[in-house]
């Protein structure tokens, strides 16, 4: 057996997603990030102290606290299977291919974890499902910027979204989403940015960081159809100001909701 080495770190919750890439830029095997916790995976000789310094450098956050210890193949899989338990927001289930999906009519959604991407507990992407389960009665189209693992692409499509795209800068984010997308029998179409035609969708959603919401409110506001909703999240209760006023000029926008110190912004297109 191949042993590794298991990290984890301490981290403000507003840094732990900009630096799970920057673990995965300098060296590290798999970053998962769940309730609030990250924890990563390094070849057994790696050093664990250069990995996390140079992580800090590229992210720009001061230096965490982390520990480190090793583990054996077949404890990883046992911690990463028993990490990823399976939750439900309104009608929809969601959990990984080895848990037992509900017989109660839930609507299921299987997201294994992958590279960098955990099964989406984490508040944020929580909060917007719970948007997208209040928001998609069927027939809708549906734009999900920043798609990651598909999750959000997904639950969409599987309440009944008639049209999904699923965007993301990172090539690997959007294999991801075609795989799980795929898993699920879900109709989502997962493309780069570039890709994105002129089209527009009744329901936006982003779950990324403040800045980049911020910097893409133009774009993100060009594809919002009339009367369009949008909800943007991953961002802190206390940044939820700032990002209402990048999209007051073309939003009916408020913070519709928040759990464990985030926020959801949602808003109407006018």
């Amino acid at each position: 057996m191949m042993p590794w080495l298991a990290v984890t770190l301490d981290l403000e919750a507003g840094a732990a997603e900009a630096f799970s890439d920057a673990l995965l830029a300098a060296g590290a095997q798999s970053v998962a990030l769940e309730a609030g916790r990250l924890s990563a995976i390094l070849e057994a000789h790696a050093d664990a102290a250069a990995i996390i310094a140079a992580a800090a450098r590229s992210a720009g956050v001061a230096l965490p606290r982390f520990r480190a210890q090793p583990l054996e193949d077949c404890d990883w899989v046992r911690a990463s299977q028993a990490q990823f338990e399976p939750f439900a927001v309104g009608r929809l289930w969601i959990g990984a291919s080895w848990h037992e999906a509900p017989s109660d009519g839930r609507i299921v959604a299987r997201i294994d974890p992958g590279l960098a991407f955990g099964t989406g507990s984490h508040p944020t992407t929580r909060l917007v499902l719970g948007f997208l389960e209040q928001n998609i009665h069927g027939g809708e189209r549906v734009l999900d910027y920043g798609c990651g693992s598909g999750i959000l692409a997904i639950a969409a499509a599987k309440l009944g979204a008639v049209r999904v795209d699923a965007v993301d800068l990172d090539p690997q984010a959007v294999r991801a989403a075609a795989e799980n997308a795929a898993l699920n029998g879900a109709r989502v179409r997962a493309f780069a940015p570039e890709s994105l035609a002129p089209a527009q969708y009744d329901v936006v959603v982003s779950n990324i960081l403040l800045q980049p919401l911020v910097l893409l409110a133009p774009l993100l506001a060009a594809h919002a159809a009339p009367r369009g909703r949008i909800a943007l999240a991953g961002v802190l209760e206390a940044q939820a100001t700032e990002l209402i006023a990048a999209y007051a000029d073309w939003f009916d926008a408020a913070a519709a909701a928040r759990e464990d110190g985030w926020a959801l912004v949602a808003g109407v297109r006018r």
